[in-house]
């Protein structure tokens, strides 16, 4: 199932360089190190180097996902956040479910907005010892120039529960210490 996360053959990465005729390639592709590949070939050698992967996209994220998988594949490919302007409301609740951090974009800034190549590294800070429902974060551009640039979002924690599964690395693992500890 973890092939099939990002699979579907209407996905546009943004990133992939456009054809001749100027339209993307469509389908579970990205690039790796300047090489274009599957998302699931390229999430399996970012997971083996130790590298934590983050996915930027559009309106409405999440829409039209199966449910509780959609983000379970996406927390089993190494995803630690998703940025995105806008999301599903079912969808963003079953990320923080599966301990991924969603992050929204504010204002009229978006991922074309930022001109990205794929090539830049990125960091979220603001978020770690005293996480708050829909507190503002940073995200940290550094281009392979070495220029950075910092980038307001908002975490789309809503509630304080979900603060606690998020810490816990989400629902299961919340509930199981819950348990234990009893």
């Amino acid at each position: 199932m973890m092939r099939g996360t990002f699979a579907n053959v209407r996905i546009r990465n943004m990133m992939l360089p456009a054809k001749a005729d100027g339209s993307r390639t469509e389908g579970g592709y990205t690039l790796y190190q300047g090489r274009q590949m599957s998302i699931y070939e390229a999430a399996m050698n970012y997971i083996a180097a130790g590298i934590p992967t983050v996915i930027l996209a559009g309106e409405e994220y999440g829409t039209g996902s199966s449910r509780d998988w959609a983000a379970k594949g996406t927390q089993l490919l190494g995803v630690k956040a998703v940025i995105a302007k806008s999301y599903e409301r079912i969808h963003r609740s079953n990320l923080v479910g599966m301990g991924v951090l969603p992050l929204q974009f504010k204002g009229d800034t978006s991922v074309a907005s930022l001109k990205l190549t794929g090539e830049e590294s990125l960091a979220i800070s603001g978020g770690d010892d005293n996480l708050k429902p829909q507190q503002d974060v940073t995200l940290t551009i550094t281009r392979r120039d070495g220029s950075t640039q910092q980038v307001p979002l908002l975490l789309r924690i809503d509630t304080p529960i979900e603060v606690d599964y998020y810490r816990h690395g989400g629902i299961l693992p919340y509930v199981l210490r819950e348990l234990v500890s009893k």
